[in-house]
C-alpha cells in the first residue's frame, strides 16, 4: 500500500483508487489525493476517473456473455450479425478476429477530419463499418485502439437493438451491484467523475507531434490507429465535459477500481464472483486463451491478445495467465487464474511517460500484489 501511497504526496500529483479481489474476496479497496487539478477536491470512496482503453475489457466482457447464452458465436462471420460486413473483403472476418484485433480495421486517422466528429458515436460506427481492412488477415495482429469500441458498439446493436451504455448496466453493473461503471457518465453522477489532466508538457503533446510519428514508417500504424487532430483538447480542455456524453467504447468507460476489481474477480475465480456467474468455465477458458504471440505491428509489442483482453503486465516475474485491460493515461485492471487475484487501478493524473497502454505505475502495483499473494501462497 505504500508504493501506491507515494504516489500521490502532492495536490499536483492527482488522485487515484487501488482494489483487489482474492479468491472471489475483497481484500483491497483504498484511494488518495486529489479529484481535480488544484488540490481542492480530495478524492473520496465514490470517485470515478475516465479510464480510456481499460473500457475495452470491459466491453469484452459483455460480448463473452452474449456468447454463452449463444446470441454470438466466436467463429461465424461478422456479415451473419451485421450486413455492412458482407462485402468483398471482409466476409471472412469473425468476432474472434475482431476481438484479438487481428481484423485489419486499426485506422481512425483520415476516416474522421478531428476528434470533435468521434461525438457522434452513431455516426462513427457506420464509418468504421464501411472501411476495407488495411492488412490482410494473416494470423498478426494491429491493435485496433479507437475502432474496437464502436466496431463491437455497432455489432452489439444489430443483435441486441441496444447501445452499450445500456449493455453495460444491464449486463455487468446491476447483477453484480457495481457502484460506479459506465460508458461515458450519467449527468446525474457526473459529480463524481475526476478530473483529468495532461500526462506531457504542451511541447509534447500529441496534436503536435502526428504528423511527424504518421511520415515515420515504423510508428505509421501508431499514429493512424489513435492520434486525432483535437483529441487532447477534448478530453483536456472541454469544460462541458462532452466526451461524457457519448459512446466511445474503446475509451470513454467511467469507473471505481472496486468496479473493475469486482467483473475481474470473476474472470480469476471461473466466473463466479458473490454468487452471481458472469461467464460459464468453457466461454471464461476461450476468452483467456492466448490468441497471437507475435509482435502488435500498431503497438510494436508482443501483446499475446486473448478475446478482447491482452497479457497482464508486471514489472517483474511475468504472470503468464493473467490478461485484461490497461489504459492510456496509467489505469487498468487485470484477473490471475493462477493465483485468483485481481487488480484494479484507476487515476486522473496520467503518467509522464504515458503510452497507449498505461506507464509503469500499474505493472509495478501488479508486481508488488502478486508478490504478496505468492509469498501467502508459498
Amino acid at each position: 500500500m505504500q508504493r501506491f501511497a507515494n504516489m500521490y504526496r502532492r495536490p499536483g500529483q492527482g488522485g487515484g483508487a487501488l482494489a483487489a479481489y482474492w479468491h472471489g474476496e475483497p481484500v483491497v479497496d483504498v484511494w488518495t489525493g486529489y479529484a481535480d487539478s488544484r488540490g481542492e477536491e480530495p478524492w473520496r470512496r465514490e470517485t470515478a476517473a475516465m479510464s480510456f482503453s481499460t473500457t475495452k475489457g470491459v466491453v469484452s466482457t459483455v460480448v463473452h456473455r452474449l456468447v454463452d447464452r449463444g446470441v454470438l458465436d466466436y467463429e461465424e462471420p461478422l456479415a451473419t450479425y451485421w450486413p455492412a460486413f458482407d462485402v468483398l473483403g471482409k466476409r471472412e472476418l469473425t468476432l474472434r478476429t475482431l476481438l484479438s484485433h487481428q481484423a485489419g480495421l486499426h485506422r481512425i486517422r483520415g476516416v474522421v477530419a478531428d476528434a470533435e466528429e468521434l461525438l457522434d458515436f452513431e455516426h462513427i460506427a457506420e464509418l468504421v463499418a464501411a472501411m476495407v481492412p488495411d492488412k490482410p488477415f494473416n494470423g498478426t495482429t494491429g491493435y485496433h485502439g479507437m475502432t474496437f469500441g464502436w466496431l463491437i458498439a455497432g455489432l452489439l446493436k444489430q443483435v441486441t437493438g441496444k447501445g452499450l451504455r445500456e449493455l453495460v448496466e444491464e449486463e455487468l453493473a446491476t447483477p453484480l451491484g457495481l457502484d460506479g461503471c459506465w460508458i461515458g457518465a450519467p449527468v446525474e453522477e457526473r459529480h463524481r467523475v475526476a478530473e483529468l489532466f495532461p500526462p506531457m508538457p504542451k511541447a509534447l503533446a500529441l496534436d503536435r507531434i502526428s504528423a511527424r510519428i504518421e511520415k515515420n514508417s515504423t510508428t505509421r500504424y501508431l499514429a493512424e490507429a489513435l492520434l486525432i487532430d483535437g483529441w487532447e483538447r477534448l478530453v483536456f480542455h472541454d469544460s462541458d465535459r462532452r466526451i461524457l456524453d457519448t459512446e466511445m467504447p474503446a475509451a470513454n468507460g467511467v469507473f471505481t477500481a472496486r468496479s473493475l476489481a469486482k467483473i475481474y474477480a470473476a474472470l480469476a475465480t471461473g466466473g463466479v464472483v458473490d454468487g452471481v456467474e458472469v461467464l460459464s468455465s468453457e466461454t471464461l477458458h476461450e476468452a483467456g486463451r492466448v490468441q497471437s504471440r507475435t509482435r502488435d505491428y500498431v503497438l510494436g509489442l508482443p501483446m499475446r491478445w486473448r478475446l478482447g483482453y491482452h497479457q497482464a503486465f508486471t514489472a517483474g516475474r511475468p504472470a503468464w495467465k493473467a490478461f485484461g485491460h490497461f489504459g492510456y493515461g496509467g489505469s487498468g485492471a487485470w484477473a490471475d487464474p493462477e493465483t485468483g487475484l485481481s487488480l484494479a487501478f484507476v487515476t486522473n493524473r496520467l503518467g509522464g511517460l504515458t503510452t497507449p497502454i498505461g506507464d509503469v505505475r500499474l505493472p509495478r502495483l501488479s508486481t508488488a500484489a502478486l508478490g504478496v499473494v505468492r509469498g501467502g501462497a508459498g
